[in-house]
């Protein structure tokens, strides 16, 4: 009988973590991907309308690209419509820069440059991430680029709305929306720029959306509106990131476009 009388103890509920635990725990699913793939294959199609609503076939475009993530450097080349490709071009894909957006494996983290870079200049190298140690069975995460403003539950998402601690101008994500349980990333909302050519540079916010690909988290589909009084063609540009793909390996020469010239006869990457 006093068996029976011993009630067993009632298990107690994991607590819940506060909105910028969650951040935290957002940012650390994201970076146990990480590095990405040493190089990667993508089709990038860009498209704009024009202010008469009509599309903008002058600043839209389909390029194949090949990139090598440890330098960024990537070998480029442009598909028109009857399927013939352009010459080879060398450049750097990368978020807030006067280039194309990119890679699809970008660390969506990662703070905008504090200047602009040349393609011919070689980005710092990502850090290569780690596990944080665990003590007494216990993980410490500690987010410390944003305050969480807001914390939402919207059916089996997670939405989150951030702002900067420091560094308004470099740390651009506004938004998040994640997995309710996984915490891998669904959707952000995040500055960038536009950079006009000899002319100034104006705020733009993506919509950035995301997929998987072989277990990577990627960016599949950008959505920018430009903001800061622009009023020219492009108030709102398109990209999608397509047949993403993670070779094995790729030959040395797309990363090195001093060697270009040597196959520019050949038939080249397609």
């Amino acid at each position: 009988m006093l068996a029976a009388a011993l009630a067993a103890p009632t298990p107690t509920a994991a607590p819940t973590p506060t909105p910028q635990r969650v951040l935290g725990l957002i940012r650390a699913q994201f970076r146990s991907h990480r590095p990405p793939p040493p190089y990667e294959t993508y089709t990038l199609v860009r498209s704009q309308k024009a202010t008469n609503g009509f599309p903008d076939f002058a600043n839209s475009y389909t390029v194949h690209v090949w990139v090598r993530n440890v330098d960024r450097a990537a070998l480029t080349r442009l598909v028109f419509r009857d399927e013939a490709r352009g010459p080879l071009k060398f450049d750097r894909p990368a978020f807030n820069e006067a280039r194309d957006p990119g890679p699809p494996t970008a660390d969506v983290f990662e703070p905008a440059p504090a200047r602009p870079h040349p393609v011919s200049e070689v980005p710092t190298p990502e850090p290569n991430y780690t596990p944080l140690p665990v003590i007494g069975g216990v993980r410490t995460i500690i987010e410390s680029d944003y305050k969480v403003e807001s914390l939402e539950v919207e059916g089996n998402e997670l939405h989150l709305q951030i702002y900067p601690i420091r560094d308004v101008e470099r740390n651009r994500l506004r938004e998040i929306y994640c997995d309710r349980k996984t915490y891998e990333l669904h959707k952000l909302i995040a500055t960038d720029k536009l950079f006009i050519d000899k002319g100034p540079v104006y705020p733009v916010t993506f919509t950035i959306t995301m997929g998987m690909v072989q277990g990577i988290p990627v960016v599949t589909d950008l959505h920018g509106v430009v903001g800061g009084g622009y009023n020219d063609d492009g108030q709102e540009v398109d990209y999608q990131f397509r047949d993403i793909t993670f070779p094995k390996s790729l030959p040395e020469w797309y990363f090195n476009d001093r060697s270009y010239a040597q196959h520019a006869n050949d038939p080249g990457p397609l």
